[in-house]
């Protein structure tokens, strides 16, 4: 083995051990209630879709776009240590993450899953949107991202169900 196929090798299994560990992470942090969860999203129900696009623009555009764009500069946090919102489109990284996660993240903000404080705007919608609607909103996100997009985060999920099976 040359040393660019060594060198290669190493930084692929650096890469997956950093997402083991966050995902183990992740996954330990939850509560109880968060883990049980079993979330999926249905990209293909247009009734779904349709209901979620309607509970999208009322309560997530205003943020993420009209047509989930996100803001400029989302990378950056701005001049009061704020990260812009992100967009939903296939250039955020919304689908690099499980059905669960979001709908966790959705549900309960991220300060309750990462166990702290974390400076965002993204307000936690339990008690503000049912878990039919958080469903159906992630479910209108995802019916919009290229087929090549949405077979990759089918494979987010299938791991994700995979390593919540062996835990």
């Amino acid at each position: 083995m040359d040393f660019n196929s060594k060198m290669k090798f190493l930084s692929l299994f650096v890469i997956g051990a950093v997402a083991l560990t966050v995902a183990g992470f992740y996954y330990f942090s939850m509560s109880e209630e968060m883990q049980s969860q079993k979330i999926k999203l249905e990209p293909n129900d247009i009734n779904l879709v349709t209901a979620g696009r309607t509970v999208y623009l009322q309560n997530c555009a205003s943020c993420h776009g009209i047509q989930l764009e996100g803001q400029k500069n989302w990378r950056r946090r701005n001049s009061e240590g704020y990260l812009p919102a992100p967009p939903h489109d296939e250039t955020g990284h919304t689908w690099h993450h499980s059905d669960s996660y979001l709908f966790n993240m959705t549900k309960y903000g991220i300060e309750k899953i990462i166990g702290q404080k974390y400076q965002n705007n993204m307000p936690a919608y339990d008690g503000i949107l049912s878990d039919d609607e958080i469903i159906a909103v992630l479910s209108y996100i995802k019916s919009m991202w290229p087929k090549s997009i949405r077979e990759k985060h089918d494979q987010i999920n299938a791991r994700a169900s995979s390593f919540n099976k062996r835990s």
